[in-house]
């Protein structure tokens, strides 16, 4: 069979699903009555991916084009998720760097072809949405070119095609064409990807090899191994051995084979070298290990993944309302879902707190930690969490910590919110320039801690205008320019009830509250944000005392609309004394340390 592995690569939001999905509509996977043919981001099947607009999770699919099979890898776009991308991406032989023909090479741009690059990958360079508005194809080409300049080790990873395309359209030309409305589709980049891309380098004649590059399971299949077939056949029924790197661990019977055909796999009883194939047959299994025929000795290396730089501690709900809105609330629960996360999101680092009840998650962003603690609760999961802390390393004897590359586009208009923002952040500037449109661009370097909540803060500044993208650049010594604490006090309930909109009219004059009227609180839950650096207790469930005089003022109790924080952005706002308490149905914010005379008394010692 005639095949290419292709992966597809870009930054966030630069249209890599879209084009995908024209992919797979245009190569007929589907009929034309099928849903998919109406559908954007098909291969984003989970709820999180289209909220968010993002892929957060790495696929593969294929299509058929001519008597080619082209198998394709679709890889997230956002930094947090950047072990995907380290994950995967071996499984091929080739890429296309999707580049937006607007807003040119970002931060992630760069890391994905860094990888493209580390593995050997033939590029194809697609400059994207040519038919959006301040689109400047050749511009972007030339900046898109430096950018291979500044990274390429050789000079064969200088020379590739360009194809320009409107992904959202299903169209691609090979030279830029000056009526985008004219007739086109999809066909140019297919012949691009056939002449470009080599075929994969795989010896039949050897005996069996598969690195294992992904995990999926099911009720019925139970667990299966996806990978890339590096050399020989398997057959169902075959006797294979489970090797970590060098070291023999187990062994397996082949129950079922599968390869992918669109979005669904397709059981064949054969498998060859060059495939990506599904393999069920054993449910212990982990990402990195090589599965090999007897006759073959040893496995690839396991799979590295950048160290994580963020970390969370999360434990069972201990606030008085536990147990009331969720079906997973012990330990134990906790502890098999995490268990189970930690097979497939190999990104993430989960241990047993030493220091306390629970667990302490490791990744790569707040997103990255946020979309976990998210998809828990949604599955019923209750649970407490707490302020994010970046994770410190020891660099020969000195404390070293995670820094970051910003790189800001934002309109001219902005620069000073965002220059007053970064400076209470102790951001170090590294470039600034501002093109013809007004709009400036701005690169900061600035210590992951310092970054934290950064993101909620500004977006609300600049009234949501701007993009702001942080690169991981390493770990620098420990800065000494820590940023004051940048949150106000917060209103603390000092009484377990409901809350009463006579007394939610004394919370919002000492601040903004967090909670409306005739909603249950408890003793040390947050209330609202202060307008003082202190914190403020309250009683947020007192009633009038009833009198036989009623005043104009008590028909018209008007309240404020209470402070709605996302997941991120409470995560943001806690602070080291706080807790982020998470069930189906509620976020509420709370004092670990919930009785008031105990804090009190903490505080004074």
């Amino acid at each position: 069979m005639n095949i290419r592995n292709i992966a597809i690569i870009a930054h966030v939001d630069h249209g890599k699903t879209t084009l995908i999905d024209g992919m797979l509509k245009q190569t007929h996977l589907f009929r034309d009555n099928q849903s998919e043919m109406t559908q954007s981001a098909i291969l984003d099947s989970n709820d999180l991916e289209r909220e968010k607009g993002i892929t957060i999770l790495a696929k593969n699919t294929a299509v058929f084009y001519g008597d080619c099979k082209i198998n394709i890898i679709d890889t997230p776009g956002h930094a947090d998720f950047s072990g995907e991308v380290e994950r995967v991406i071996n499984m091929a032989d080739g890429a296309l760097l999707i580049v937006d023909s607007a807003e040119g090479p970002l931060p992630q741009t760069r890391f994905v072809l860094e990888q493209a690059f580390k593995n050997n990958l033939k590029m194809i360079v697609v400059i994207n949405k040519i038919d959006k508005k301040l689109a400047d194809p050749k511009k972007i080409l030339n900046e898109t070119e430096e950018l291979f300049l500044s990274l390429a080790d050789t000079e064969d990873q200088l020379n590739f095609p360009v194809v320009y395309a409107s992904g959202i359209a299903g169209k691609s030309w090979l030279e830029l064409p000056e009526d985008f409305s004219e007739k086109a589709d999809l066909a140019p980049l297919f012949e691009t990807i056939v002449d470009t891309i080599p075929a994969p380098k795989a010896d039949r004649s050897l005996g069996f090899k598969m690195q294992v590059v992904n995990l999926d399971f099911d009720t019925y299949k139970g667990t299966y191994a996806i990978g890339n077939v590096l050399q020989g056949t398997v057959k169902k029924g075959d006797p294979l051995n489970i090797w970590s790197g060098d070291e023999k661990v187990g062994q397996l019977r082949v129950a079922n084979l599968f390869t992918s055909k669109g979005l669904e796999r397709t059981e064949v009883n054969e498998a060859y070298a060059g495939d990506i194939i599904s393999i069920t047959g054993v449910d212990e299994i982990k990402i990195g290990q090589t599965l090999v025929a007897p006759s073959e000795t040893g496995g690839l290396p396991m799979i590295e993944i950048s160290e994580p730089t963020l970390k969370i501690n999360v434990a069972p709900n201990t606030s008085p309302f536990a147990g009331r809105e969720g079906e997973f609330v012990t330990v134990r629960q906790l502890e098999d879902r995490l268990m189970r996360e930690k097979k497939t999101n190999i990104g993430l680092k989960i241990e047993q707190n030493t220091m306390g009840k629970g667990f302490m998650i490791a990744g790569r962003g707040e997103l990255h930690l946020a979309v976990l603690i998210e998809e828990m609760r949604r599955e019923g999961y209750e649970m407490e969490v707490s302020k994010p802390q970046v994770i410190y390393q020891d660099v020969d004897g000195q404390k070293h910590e995670p820094f970051e590359e910003l790189t800001i586009r934002i309109m001219k208009e902005y620069v000073g919110v965002v220059t007053e923002e970064l400076g209470k952040r102790h951001a170090e500037l590294t470039d600034s320039r501002t093109d013809e449109k007004d709009i400036a661009h701005i690169t900061y370097k600035i210590s992951s801690q310092n970054l934290l909540g950064f993101r909620s803060s500004i977006l609300s500044k600049t009234r949501g205008n701007g993009m702001f993208e942080p690169r991981f650049l390493g770990y620098f010594p420990v800065s000494n320019s820590k940023m004051k604490k940048l949150r106000n006090g917060v209103l603390v309930a000092t009484e377990s009830g409901q809350s009463t909109a006579y007394a939610l009219t004394s919370v919002q004059e000492r601040g903004i509250p967090l909670i409306g009227a005739g909603e249950k609180v408890y003793e040390g839950m947050l209330i609202g944000l202060a307008k003082t650096v202190d914190d403020v207790d309250m009683n947020t469930c007192k009633s009038k005392k009833l009198t036989n005089f009623r005043s104009n003022a008590d028909m018209a109790i008007q309240l404020d609309t209470p402070m709605d924080l996302s997941l991120e952005q409470a995560l943001d706002f806690i602070e080291e004394d706080e807790l982020l308490e998470l069930t189906p149905k509620s976020l509420r914010i709370r004092k670990k340390i919930l009785d008031r005379k105990v804090r009190a008394k903490k505080q004074a010692d």
